[in-house]
């Protein structure tokens, strides 16, 4: 009997891989549409991922070494799932790809076909297919890079030896580069002398516009992605600090910079270039903390507050000390007000000071939140993650889709920039109305105001991001009339029973690791709904991955919130300092409650749901 062969092959649960579609075809590819049979003898790996998630974009930089050194064995497939109706359309896919420097094909499936074929629950989630075309692993949120690195190996080595493993160049065809001044910009800042400073995000630069905000005068930095002294890595927010320097979010450097407008010294006040995961220090010396995406900044009380959209916070850094500290939110994600330290924030990503009040673009709520003196946070227009679109009047009822920035205007109102429905907004606190101010932008990011603010006639200069320009607008004294529109994230509801509900987060540590019981339990799991009514007993936190929900009576539908933290580390007594890897993600379940719908809520963390899987 020949066992050698088996005793070398990890034994996995195999599902067969279905079929790629998407009625938006492929991008990065050159035109060229792909099946799985093309892809036969390589290692595939789908991301789905959709362009206005943050973990996303985290996902998408933890792949880039692993696809530089597998690129003749690995192929990596964006699958663009969108949740906000902006995300479904082609341009903005194709705009996406290049803004975020995806270099490998991207399947666009704007009605979630191929999402819902792999029943996938969460945004980032990648799948492993193996050289045969069967799905070998799943794994949802961030963190899973090692993990995936070292099941890579071990398919490599195990298709090399049974001979179906297939090397070559992969199916990456770069489009071809466009010349702008601009490329997509981010955010843009007034200076003293009446200049426009700019992040061009997309080239990782900082640029200087004149007065008329389209001559540039100089380029601050290389325009490679990068930490060094003369490097940025996809820039966004700038402040002005009272000391003459501008302030820079440097979002995924996970940094706070600083650029002398005199000298031309660009400096880090803030980050170590790591990304912040739980457990990680949340306050301390400002360059021994670790940040996670800053998005936006501003002076505000003393203090450079920071939109950290990775971690759905606000945080300080006070340079008269030079420490930061988290000072709004949980890390949850959601729409909760209330004092600063419970609150609940969604990828907050633009920030406006206004007196007694710190103005906030709540990204993933489509909400515009405030911070008072007193550190409570206070919303003033939105409702959840799921529910957006383009509705003005009473703020109660009124609806953005995905705001990226906030400006303060003198009137005491806000203007908004509504990014995903391509508008500047307004919401006015004195009369609790929110009206429209312009439309056909093109993914507004932010706004300046400019001229004399007692002249009468103030003017605005918007950042529109996908047509990679600012452009300049005066305010009308009339909003603009806009035919109500609202929507739902079109991800369709999970059917569960009345009554319990077994919920598992399937997690299993990488291959030649353990979970990391040095300093007590390695797993978290958070669970809370919306309404909080839907659920009758099962909330809260725990460290035990598995949990028995009870869905109370009269509640028929609603949202599951679920957040799973898992540690795991070198399983090698020879290894004095293992390394260890930190697995998360957060769950938005919709859910409805029907009789014969399931009992139990499967959401794989890591590995493969073996109650599920088939040969």
């Amino acid at each position: 009997m020949n066992d050698a062969p088996a005793s070398n092959t990890p034994r996995r649960a195999r599902v067969r891989a279905p079929e790629l579609v998407g009625k938006g075809g492929w991008l990065n590819t050159g035109g060229k549409e792909y099946t799985l049979a093309d892809l036969r003898g390589r290692i595939v790996i789908l991301d789905f991922w959709t362009f206005c998630c943050v973990n996303c974009l985290h996902v998408l930089d933890e792949l880039r070494e692993l696809e530089e050194r597998h690129r003749d064995t690995v192929v990596i497939i964006g699958v663009h799932s969108p949740k906000f109706v902006h995300e479904a359309e082609h341009q903005a896919v194709v705009d996406a790809v290049e803004r975020y420097e995806v270099e490998h094909p991207v399947l666009d499936d704007p009605e979630l076909a191929t999402w819902k074929q792999y029943a996938v629950r969460a945004w980032p989630t990648l799948v492993v297919i193996d050289p045969e075309g069967y799905v070998v692993a799943q794994h949802a949120g961030e963190g899973h890079a090692h993990a995936i690195e070292t099941l890579v190996g071990e398919l490599e080595a195990e298709h090399e030896a049974k001979g179906t493993l297939r090397r070559g160049d992969g199916p990456y065809v770069p489009p071809e580069p466009v010349a702008t001044d601009l490329r997509f910009p981010g955010k843009a800042l007034r200076l003293p002398g009446g200049t426009f400073l700019v992040s061009d995000t997309t080239r990782h630069q900082l640029v200087e516009l004149a007065a008329d905000g389209e001559t540039v005068l100089r380029r601050i930095g290389s325009g490679e992605r990068g930490f060094g002294a003369d490097a940025f890595s996809e820039p966004q927010g700038l402040a002005l600090l009272p000391d003459g320097k501008v302030a820079v979010a440097d979002t995924v450097n996970h940094a706070i910079r600083t650029f002398d407008l005199e000298t031309g010294e660009i400096a880090t006040v803030a980050g170590t270039g790591k990304q912040w995961w739980q457990g990680s220090a949340t306050s301390g010396p400002a360059r021994e903390v670790d940040l996670s995406s800053p998005w936006d900044v501003a002076w505000w009380q003393d203090r450079l507050w920071i939109a950290m959209a990775g971690v759905h916070q606000l945080w300080t850094y006070d340079p008269a000390t030079e420490t930061v500290e988290a000072a709004a939110g949980t890390t949850n994600e959601g729409l909760v007000d209330g004092p600063a330290a419970e609150a609940w924030f969604a990828q907050p990503s633009g920030l406006a000071a206004a007196g007694d009040r710190l103005w906030v673009a709540d990204s993933e709520t489509s909400a515009v939140r405030w911070l008072d003196t007193d550190l409570v946070v206070h919303t003033a227009v939105g409702t959840g993650l799921f529910d957006f679109g383009h509705r003005d009047g009473d703020a109660a009822q009124a609806l953005l889709q995905h705001p990226l920035g906030v400006t303060a205007l003198p009137d005491g109102s806000v203007a908004v920039s509504d990014t995903y429905n391509h508008a500047l907004r307004r919401y006015d606190p004195a009369t609790g109305e929110v009206s429209t101010l312009a439309t056909d932008l093109r993914e507004p990011s932010d706004a300046v105001l400019v001229g004399d603010e007692g002249s009468g006639d103030p003017e605005i200069v918007v950042v529109e991001s996908a047509r990679h320009r600012l452009t300049r607008l005066r305010l009308p004294e009339e909003a603009v009339r806009v035919e109500s529109v609202a929507h739902r994230t079109q991800r369709a509801a999970t059917e569960v029973g009345p009554g319990k509900l077994r919920l598992d987060v399937i997690f299993q540590a990488p291959a030649g690791q353990k979970l990391d019981l040095r300093y007590g339990p390695s797993t978290r799991l958070l669970v809370s709904s919306t309404p909080p009514e839907l659920l009758a007993s099962g909330d809260g936190a725990d460290t035990d991955l598995a949990r028995d929900l009870v869905l109370a009576d009269g509640v028929t539908e609603g949202v599951l919130h679920v957040s799973a933290m898992a540690a795991s580390c070198d399983d090698d007594p020879a290894i004095e300092y293992p390394a260890c890897h930190v697995h998360q993600q957060d769950w938005g379940v919709p859910v409805r409650v029907v009789e014969g719908g399931t009992e139990r809520l499967a959401l794989v963390l890591a590995g493969m749901d073996e109650g599920a899987a088939q040969e």
